[in-house]
């Protein structure tokens, strides 16, 4: 018969014993944290059908949503130096590519795909606007480390995108979108310094300050909360577009065509620029997932709270399958690095079978 997990205490620290083995509180976080990034491909979609089957229920909790952000990113930000930052601003040009990808390419492509589309409904047009003008997606870490890509670059991209967010957010919003609909600006530029860019600071702070002590200490432990809190706030934000979700029409299957399009592209946009500048295995995982992915989570915050909820709806739709196209993103890099590794075993051999 299997043994259940009892809890015993030692010297003051809360263990477990399972199987005839202890098990500290912590291992019991980060055992349940890989088992959370292992089902990551289904969180999202399923705080969302959560969300939409208990509308009146989590609707009261909609203020809680921008302080569950904030903490959220304040623990992905632990991760953050000002030394890996300044190290990829030593060399910038990685970064000033996935910025273009981020920030011009994709919002234009998001904007002329919306306006072929939905050319007499600017709310929805707006909202893919917002789809691509938030910055890149913390989670892209989680992403980016289980392939083995270049954690600098990624967490500096994260950093500086979420500083410039509530100059660029707004600014993008309205360079596109001009006069057709009303635009908060000053409200979303506070919004975004409160929910993303202050916790942002104060997360690489004290990283920088205990010399990367906090994130080793609190970091681990605290990464399942994260993934609770993702799924939170995106389950409130799917009960305040419920409405829309509980009756799907023609227009919505549409919306999540036009959507799902757009974002792989992304991905496509991100393979061909490494392919095109020859970067190496590293560099390519970091600008493929980082120009595929967004901060969905804040970009609903933002839609729900400044715009008519219709402005949300390419931002949620975004959620159903981000996670599921990162991981056929990551299957997509492992069979091509596998296959350039084979085309060098090939070629090393021909060559030494030429020099015999």
């Amino acid at each position: 018969m299997r043994n259940r997990a009892n809890p015993i205490e030692t010297t003051g620290r809360i263990t477990y014993t399972q199987g005839g083995r202890s098990l500290s509180l912590r291992d019991g976080l980060m055992r349940s944290n890989s088992f959370l990034e292992k089902i990551m491909p289904l969180l999202t979609p399923s705080a969302i059908a959560f969300g939409v089957l208990n509308e009146s229920r989590l609707l009261p909790y909609a203020w809680l949503v921008p302080w569950i952000f904030a903490v959220m990113t304040l623990v992905g930000s632990l991760k953050s130096n000002i030394w890996d930052l300044l190290a990829v601003l030593a060399k910038p040009k990685r970064l000033i590519i996935l910025m273009i990808i981020l920030h011009v390419i994709m919002p234009v492509v998001g904007w002329l795909a919306a306006r072929a589309v939905f050319l007499d409904d600017p709310y929805t047009v707006t909202g893919y606007v917002l789809l691509f003008a938030i910055p890149t997606g913390v989670v892209s870490v989680v992403w980016v480390s289980i392939y083995g890509g270049n954690i600098a670059l990624t967490l500096a991209l994260i950093l500086i995108d979420t500083l410039l967010s509530p100059l660029i957010v707004p600014g993008t919003l309205h360079l596109l979108m001009g006069t057709s609909i009303e635009i908060r600006l000053w409200d979303m530029m506070k919004g975004l310094l409160y929910m993303i860019v202050a916790p942002s600071v104060v997360g690489m702070l004290l990283n920088q300050w205990t010399k990367g002590r906090v994130n080793k200490v609190w970091g681990p432990p605290l990464a399942p909360f994260v993934k609770l809190g993702l799924f939170a706030v995106v389950a409130i934000n799917g009960a305040g577009i419920a409405r829309y979700l509980k009756h799907p029409d023609g227009q919505l299957f549409i919306i999540i065509s036009v959507t799902f399009a757009t974002v792989v592209l992304g991905y496509v946009i991100g393979a061909l620029t490494a392919r095109r500048f020859r970067w190496n295995y590293e560099d390519s995982v970091a600008v493929q997932f980082n120009s595929g992915m967004r901060n969905l989570s804040a970009g609903a915050v933002l839609a729900l709270k400044y715009f008519p909820p219709a402005v949300a709806l390419p931002v949620i739709s975004g959620m159903l399958f981000q996670q599921i196209l990162a991981s056929l993103s990551g299957l997509f890099l492992r069979i091509s690095a596998r296959r350039a590794a084979d085309s060098k075993a090939v070629l090393a051999a021909s060559e030494a079978f030429r020099t015999l």
